[in-house]
């Protein structure tokens, strides 16, 4: 078997396939060929990977055997063709995507937006570089290659006094130059395209269909771990790239409007959403499953058969994650580099606005369900759980805190604390010793409730003056529910998390946002373990906190989160006595 590996190295006109990132996948930016390998007769095919277990073994041990490789081992032809380069007395270029702040002298600080010349990138974790005077390493993943190497520095924008761009400079180059400039960005979205097209087809043909060949080895439930959406991503990108080839403009690429793509898939890009929300869970399930050998095996046989470059397979399933993430900075380079009379303009303007807020989207709804399982762990803390729980209607907590409850017929005012969660407001009851304990005692479905602001004296409908009161009033059974705030200030907060609660469940609603079964559960499964584990109720108490929006004292990262939890609870000594008379039925209740 051979495998001629070659690489098209193009000093003006680099090809970044993905931003920089610690795992060194395709991280500085050239676009890599590699020869198809001839297979000759006798060779293994893709029907090995059907035979018993060990045949996965076998084929990885002939491959190894014959020195075949794509790509230079540990995926590090990126670099060698860095230093080739520099070697050969090439300057090369990166910006700086993050600050870089040290107080180490051999390192080289930075921030944002800053240009670097690489002098050295032989370590694809760290970088040693040059800004003015200045040398030193930096991590490779805060920068990423330029786009336009040949873009002199006296073109490049400078930062001016309060952080703007000084664009008298930026504008003031020349126009065949700046077409060039804008030529070279249309070329890297156009060819990193093409590039990640391959790269999810070999995902989808590669690892999935010969996964799903394997029912001995792989569920359904566990390919879906491993692998996410990533085939409805694969068919979504297949149309975007199309509708980009349409608007590329082959003889002048400059002319090229490709901002009205960006525009018109904006909505769909929102799958990215579930899959980098499952992205940890793949990276957990592949670190179990590679634990054993066949499953090494049969992943490298998978990888070797679809001619994939040496990376292994939770590399190659990041790029996703890295990719919806680059599409805001690559439009901010197309757009440095559009002049306001162009007609692609305003849809390059409006596309990274609109991209930004895909971005945003994503990391929202990534901090929603991590918040399900402190939901799942607050409600296991509470006493006395009646009906469904928590999560299966909700996802957000909006606003908690205490009011008077006043019932019908007595006009009867209680005591309680009322968690609002889009769709539903509960209400509990504190224990009258252990004020940190909540006893569960009833909900009221928000979807059919309209609130009533009431003015302060005598209310009608119950027959007795209030102050700092509203009403829940529902519209189809009429039920009325009074409630009284202590204080102004405290009714208003809670007139505005009301509308705040309609607004979440409208945008909810827009956006398709939703919990799936299997989190939902996962959810409670967790608490429900931690719960059983004979924790001391007290220990529930950074939850509650937590739901009450109260602040910890800052603790150490490095402690494990169930030390930080004891630490951030106030010490009790324990005693018996209140043990005992805290199970008395009159003080429970």
């Amino acid at each position: 078997i051979t495998s001629p590996v070659a690489f098209d190295i193009l000093p003006l006109k680099l090809h970044p396939f993905s931003q920089s990132t610690p795992t060194g996948l395709d991280c500085v930016g050239w676009k890599r060929r590699i020869s198809a390998p001839v297979i000759t007769d006798g060779a293994l095919d893709k029907t090995a990977l059907t035979d018993d277990v060990g045949s996965e073994e076998d084929l990885y041990e002939d491959f190894r055997s014959s020195n075949h490789r794509y790509g230079h081992p540990g995926g590090g032809g990126e670099q060698l063709a860095i230093n080739e380069l520099i070697s050969d007395g090439s300057v090369v270029y990166a910006e700086a995507l993050w600050d870089h702040v040290t107080m180490d002298d051999q390192e080289l600080g930075f921030k944002a937006g800053d240009v670097i010349e690489v002098m050295d990138a032989t370590n694809k974790e760290w970088w040693w570089g040059r800004i003015l005077d200045s040398e030193g390493w930096f991590p490779a993943s805060f920068v990423r290659l330029r786009v336009n190497q040949d873009e002199p520095m006296e073109d490049y924008p400078l930062k001016v006094e309060g952080g703007k761009e000084d664009d008298s400079r930026r504008f003031g180059m020349g126009q065949t130059t700046k077409d060039q400039m804008r030529t070279n960005v249309i070329n890297e979205i156009i060819s990193t395209e093409r590039d990640y097209i391959k790269h999810l087809k070999d995902i989808c043909e590669g690892y999935i269909k010969q996964c799903r060949k394997r029912a001995d080895m792989f569920t359904e439930e566990q390919l879906k771990t491993i692998f996410g959406n990533i085939e409805d991503i694969y068919r979504c990108q297949k149309k975007f790239v199309k509708a980009l080839e349409k608007k590329f403009n082959k003889d002048h690429p400059h002319l090229s409007e490709v901002g009205s793509c960006f525009l018109e898939y904006q909505t769909e890009f929102q799958i990215y959403s579930e899959y980098c929300n499952n992205h940890p869970n793949a990276c957990m399930e592949l670190s179990r499953l590679t634990k054993v050998n066949k499953y090494v095996y049969f992943f490298e046989a998978c990888r070797l058969l679809q001619k994939m470059i040496d990376i292994s397979l939770d590399g190659f399933l990041l790029t996703p994650v890295q990719k919806i993430c680059k599409y805001p900075l690559q439009l901010a380079e197309l757009l440095k580099y559009t002049n306001p009379q162009h007609r692609d303009f305003k849809d390059v303007e409006a596309a990274l606005n609109a991209m930004k807020n895909v971005a945003r989207l994503i990391n929202e709804r990534k901090r929603r369900l991590e918040n399900i399982d402190k939901i799942a762990q607050w409600q296991s803390s509470i006493e006395d759980w009646e009906g469904e729980d928590v999560l299966v209607r909700s996802s957000e907590l909006i606003y908690s805190g205490e009011l008077a409850k006043i019932s019908h017929p007595q006009a009867k005012s209680q005591q309680r604390m009322f968690f609002l969660f889009d769709h539903q407001l509960v209400c509990c009851k504190k224990d009258l010793l252990r004020r940190d304990i909540l006893y569960y005692k009833s909900r009221i479905n928000m979807d059919d409730m309209e609130i009533v602001d009431v003015e302060d004296g005598k209310d009608k409908d119950f027959n007795i003056s209030v102050k700092n009161a509203f009403k829940l009033h529902c519209r189809d059974t009429e039920e009325v529910h009074l409630f009284c705030a202590k204080k102004p200030e405290q009714k208003q907060r809670w007139l505005k998390a009301f509308e705040n609660e309609r607004r979440q469940v409208q945008l909810d609603q827009e956006t398709g946002f939703s919990i799936t079964e299997v989190q939902k559960k996962q959810a409670m499964l967790n608490a429900s373990k931690q719960h059983h584990a004979g924790k001391p109720k007290a220990v529930t108490r950074p939850y509650y906190d937590f739901l009450m929006r109260q602040k910890h004292p800052t603790l150490p990262t490095t402690l494990p989160q169930q030390q930080v939890f004891m630490l951030a609870e106030p010490k009790r000594k324990p005693s018996n006595f209140w043990q005992n008379i805290s199970r008395l039925t009159p003080f429970r209740k």
